[in-house]
């Protein structure tokens, strides 16, 4: 390779993403047939961030460009300290400390001549021999050039292994001084430390180090990486013979006897030293297992079983209000008093929250479940009972507020969510409740429930409230089922259908899905329609054209705040990634609009994106939508309306954020829209499953498009399959 070097005149282009740079040097030797008529040459490539003034070595090779002429495109980037007076007043002065211009750093040039660097390298405290110079900003040159200098070298060392600079600094943050020594001792730590960075990126850095594919250190973590890939799938557990292979393949290596022989010690060591746990199961159909789970899952599993049987088998605050309760007369004079009508279900189903410890109430759309509930907190609410309504999301607790009338908050909210410190309310502050009511709880996790359970009073008594038919959680775990199928708690299961009016199909649709036959798609209602379109990209464009004319044409809805996308799969041309890409263009397109690319994703004002993790700073959580209001180039930072609050986000925290023009079925639970629009086709068979289509009709309040085949539908509606997932909870509360 060639070598250049030289002191930088400008910087003209920097991508702060991949560190891709275009600059001007001012080279230490001329080439005439690349210098332009100031006598800088063109130096392209990745690189870290550098500095006007500074002096770097680059090795690469020089290119003919064909549209800007002959380059040096670096491969090899060392910054190293200027050579002349010149060169070091420059560097001194580039910004590298607030308030030292050039005839400040003159002055400290001056007194110390072509030794300033060894001076402030070797030997700093020196620095305030310097006349006519504030102590102060001599203080500040020595701890910013102290600091400047370990960072810069950290820097060329991360994106020596083809980390981007946003990265880098995010890595050094973590680790500061250290971060060298860490990433070298074990690369694959970046994955558990730092946010952003995986197993996968971490693993190309390790290679990219020369760590073998079956090193000791790779396979120690490809086993940690399996267990997440699989609670990342819902599941709470994986059995050991299942964990092997699932390394195996995740890290491409052979599932040979020595490789299975190397993962079992090394499983065995991990379990003896607690960084994973192992237990025996015995599943509904007398199986036994052995369980490998990761610390956080095997806890929070034993400690939710052990919490809910003894919740169960606690006294009750509520028995001395109903003990002489006679409660037919009791429930009929509440219904009257509420001008309701209540089946002997929803009878049944008031009465076992009021005298059962532990209740369920599970029911489809339309078959009553608010009525139910809204009995059960009028009859606590009448007796001076204090109660607490909540949901796994900020979309699903804003809906329970305004089906009930009274203040529903998030269940992390609601326990008192610290950032950094857990939550306020546990087993030491548990939560001032006779009963705590939970909607939506086919999204709640194993993690929140248990943490949920540590909140709870022994008397107190828990009703849960959800669609088990729906996708169950994002998280690891399968709650609400476990609790239902274990029967340790009174469950009631609402089957009469209430809500539809004569020229809707919406309700009664979504429950012919459930029960495997097809929905009525003859186009004959006025709130579900079926459009045909056989091929992918046709139909993508049919999406498009629905979302954007006819459905405003028709209805008058806005498609942006009042039409919902909703697609099964992420990839292909009518998966979630391209259509976000194509209604973005087709409603938010407006060169006009600030934008920015970050990511790899394109970011504009005007677009509609949703948060996918809980930030609890920010008092946002997974799942909720908002509206990007503008984009601030001075500050690196976006700001996003967000039900009705103005968020800012930095540059650097928009891996939170993803466009939500379209969602995934699971992004979209707890949540209602106006109108769903929902692409099913014979590409998306990976994930034609009736539990989807389910949930993704049932987010429908007022009009469904499906778009697709009438295959894709049948594929969907007669595939009942539900992925199985490792769960212990169920046996856990089975063997008591």
């Amino acid at each position: 390779m060639d070598t250049l070097t030289g002191a930088i005149e400008r910087i003209t282009f920097y991508n702060e993403e991949n560190g891709y740079t275009v600059l001007k040097l001012l080279p230490d030797q001329l080439r005439l047939d690349a210098a332009a008529r100031d006598g800088t040459v063109t130096v392209v490539g990745s690189m870290p961030e550098l500095g006007t003034g500074e002096s770097v070595e680059f090795m690469g090779q020089w290119v003919n460009d064909s549209r800007y002429g002959l380059q040096f495109r670096a491969e090899v980037v060392k910054p190293v300290p200027p050579s002349t007076l010149t060169g070091i007043i420059n560097y001194l002065s580039s910004g590298i400390v607030r308030g030292i211009g050039p005839r400040t750093a003159e002055k400290i040039v001056n007194h110390f001549g072509l030794e300033t660097l060894n001076i402030l390298d070797n030997e700093p405290h020196r620095i305030q021999e310097v006349p006519e110079v504030k102590t102060t900003l001599l203080n500040q040159l020595v701890e910013a050039w102290k600091n400047n200098q370990v960072v810069r070298q950290t820097m060329i060392f991360l994106q020596g292994y083809g980390i981007s600079s946003r990265m880098a600094v995010r890595i050094h943050d973590t680790y500061g001084t250290d971060t060298v020594r860490i990433v070298k001792e074990d690369p694959y730590q970046l994955a558990d430390d730092v946010f952003g960075i995986g197993f996968l990126r971490a693993d190309t850095i390790a290679q990219s180090m020369g760590v073998e594919k079956d090193a000791r250190i790779r396979l120690r973590a490809g086993l940690h990486y399996a267990l997440n890939k699989l609670a990342t799938d819902g599941h709470t557990y994986a059995p050991r013979q299942t964990l092997f292979a699932t390394t195996c393949e995740l890290l491409q290596v052979e599932t040979s006897d020595e490789i299975a022989a190397r993962l079992s010690a090394l499983l065995d060591m991990q379990v003896f030293q607690g960084d994973l746990y192992s237990d025996r199961l015995v599943s509904p159909d007398g199986e036994v297992i052995e369980a490998i789970y990761l610390p956080l899952y095997y806890h929070a599993e034993r400690g939710a079983s052990e919490r809910l049987r003894a919740l169960v088998n606690s006294p009750s605050s509520l028995t001395a209000v109903w003990r002489e309760t006679n409660w037919p007369k009791f429930l009929a004079t509440l219904a009257k008093k509420n001008n309701v009508d209540l089946t002997r279900q929803q009878q049944g189903a008031v009465q076992a929250a009021l005298t059962s410890k532990v209740s369920v109430l599970t029911g489809g759309p339309g078959t009553g479940k608010t009525t139910t509930l809204q009995m059960v907190i009028n009859a606590l609410a009448a007796e001076k009972r204090r109660f607490l309504l909540a949901s796994p999301t900020g979309r699903a607790a804003k809906r329970l507020s305004e089906a009930t009338g009274w203040a529903a908050s998030t269940i992390h909210r609601m326990l008192g969510w610290m950032p950094g410190g857990g939550f306020e309310h546990d087993e030491d502050s548990p939560l001032d409740a006779d009963m705590v009511i939970v909607d939506e709880t086919s999204m709640l996790d194993l993690v929140l429930f248990n943490s949920l359970l540590k909140a709870i009073r022994p008397e107190s008594h828990v009703l849960l409230v959800g669609d088990v038919d729906q996708l169950p959680s994002v998280g690891a775990g399968n709650v609400l089922r476990d609790v239902i199928d274990s029967g340790v708690a009174h469950v009631t299961r609402l089957k009469t259908i209430f809500r539809q009016s004569e020229d809707s199909v919406i309700v009664e649709n979504a429950h012919r899905v459930n029960q495997g036959e097809m929905p009525y798609l003859q186009n004959t209602s006025s709130d579900f329609f079926f459009f045909g379109e056989e091929d992918p990209q046709r139909a993508a464009d049919l999406v498009v054209d629905i979302v954007q004319n006819r459905i405003p044409n028709k209805f008058g809805y806005d498609p942006l705040d009042q039409v919902q996308v909703i697609a099964p799969m992420y990839r292909g041309p009518i998966g979630v990634n391209a259509l976000n890409e194509r209604l973005q263009k087709a409603l938010n397109g407006s060169a006009r609009q600030a934008e920015k690319k970050l990511g790899g994703r394109l970011f504009r004002a005007g677009d509609k994106v949703m948060q996918v993790r809980n930030n609890y700073d920010k008092d946002v959580f997974n799942g909720d939508i908002g509206r990007i209001n503008a984009i601030d180039f001075e500050s690196s930072s976006l700001e996003v309306i967000i039900d009705g609050r103005y968020i800012d986000y930095d540059w650097s925290e928009t891996d939170d954020l993803t466009h939500a023009y379209c969602i995934s079925t699971h992004r979209s639970q707890g949540g209602e829209y106006p109108v769903v629009v929902l692409p099913l086709m014979t590409q998306h068979y990976m994930m034609l499953q009736r539990n989807l289509v389910y949930t993704a009709i049932t987010r429908a309040r007022e009009v469904v498009v499906l778009v697709g085949t009438h295959r894709a539908v049948a594929i969907a509606v007669q595939n009942n399959k539900v992925a199985e997932r490792y769960s212990g909870l169920i046996a856990r509360l089975l063997r008591g």
